[in-house]
């Protein structure tokens, strides 16, 4: 498969591009919003701080809001790239095959009957629900005859998605203080997030990120297909292993502090495929910017919708992945 831009220079250039325009969108995050702001006002909030409203909703609330929104982004991107190239499924992605959603399982459990409140609790908490999510999946979907199967996968995806938000929602039936704490959390949401939160899982997450990016070459033989990857001389094992690590951390990470986002991690690896073709080298990066650019930008269109109030960002991605999910279902391309 060939993206529409070819040639190493021309690719490079559009990741520059990408990164300039994902500084663009982060401004656009500070600046925008219920309280009128201006870029001038965001400079002085650092450099010239009065104590106004203005610069303390920039400093408290707009800057790490629209920095814990890139890092969730690039995180989900990524994610989703894994998952597909492993799985060889198109619609694979943490929130399809319920990874979201056992972490943020385990989240409320952890809020509900441990008591935890620290992220670093939440962080923990969330990369075991992940990593629970994902074995069940896998072994859910490699039963009975035929053994793994990309339709087999995305069903037993499902379920797991399934027994999981409704055993989250009847924790939450049952225990009000719980429903009040992390109602919000559960439809996605960066709105009133701190820089400590983003700080205290930007490790696993650049971990993450890096490893992503040096695994690119050896997802492009596993995409060929296992026996392939094989016989070119890679131990599949261990790399299945370090990529499934890799998803964890992501979608553990992303969803201890934003909540469980949808359809992230499916739309953007086909937009860079789109762009760039079938080479992961340049999949992993370009998947990484565009979804940090797809959710700052769903955030900023959350706070318009409902003004004065504001909607979950979780929403408008559901909005925006929804129809392209039912593209992807009715073209049949993972019916193999």
């Amino acid at each position: 498969m060939n993206g529409i831009l070819h040639g190493n220079k021309l690719k490079t250039a559009g990741l520059i591009i990408g990164i300039v325009f994902a500084f663009i969108i982060l401004v656009l995050s500070v600046i925008m919003g219920y309280t009128n702001t201006s870029l001038s006002t965001a400079i002085d909030a650092y450099t010239a701080f009065n104590g106004s409203n203005e610069q303390l909703i920039i400093k408290i609330s707009r800057v790490p809001r629209a920095l814990v929104g890139m890092a969730v982004g690039i995180s989900l991107g990524i994610a989703g790239v894994l998952m597909q190239a492993l799985t060889r499924n198109p619609i694979a992605s943490p929130d399809i095959f319920g990874v979201n959603a056992g972490a943020g399982f385990f989240i409320v459990f952890g809020v509900t009957f441990l008591g935890i409140s620290s992220i670093q609790e939440f962080m923990w908490i969330g990369f075991l629900g992940a990593a629970v999510a994902s074995g069940m999946a896998y072994i859910l979907g490699s039963a009975g005859k035929g053994g793994l199967t990309p339709v087999k996968l995305t069903l037993a995806g499902a379920v797991i998605a399934a027994l999981f938000a409704s055993l989250t929602q009847g924790m939450l039936v049952t225990n009000e203080k719980a429903l009040d704490e992390v109602l919000f959390w559960l439809a996605g949401s960066v709105e009133g997030r701190k820089l400590s939160m983003l700080t205290a899982v930007l490790p696993a997450l650049f971990i993450a990120w890096i490893v992503s990016v040096l695994l690119s070459r050896q997802l492009n033989a596993f995409a060929l297909g296992e026996d392939v990857a094989v016989s070119l001389g890679q131990k599949t094992v261990v790399f299945k292993f370090i990529a499934a690590l890799m998803v964890i951390l992501l979608a553990g990470g992303s969803v201890a502090i934003a909540g469980p986002i949808s359809f992230i991690g499916i739309v953007v690896p086909h937009f860079a495929r789109y762009l760039v073709g079938s080479d992961h080298r340049w999949i992993v990066p370009f998947s990484a910017i565009v979804g940090g650019i797809m959710l700052v930008a769903a955030d900023i269109g959350a706070r318009y919708i409902i003004m004065p109030e504001e909607a979950p960002v979780g929403v408008v991605t559901a909005l925006i992945g929804t129809p392209f999910f039912i593209y992807i279902v009715r073209k049949g391309i993972f019916q193999k």
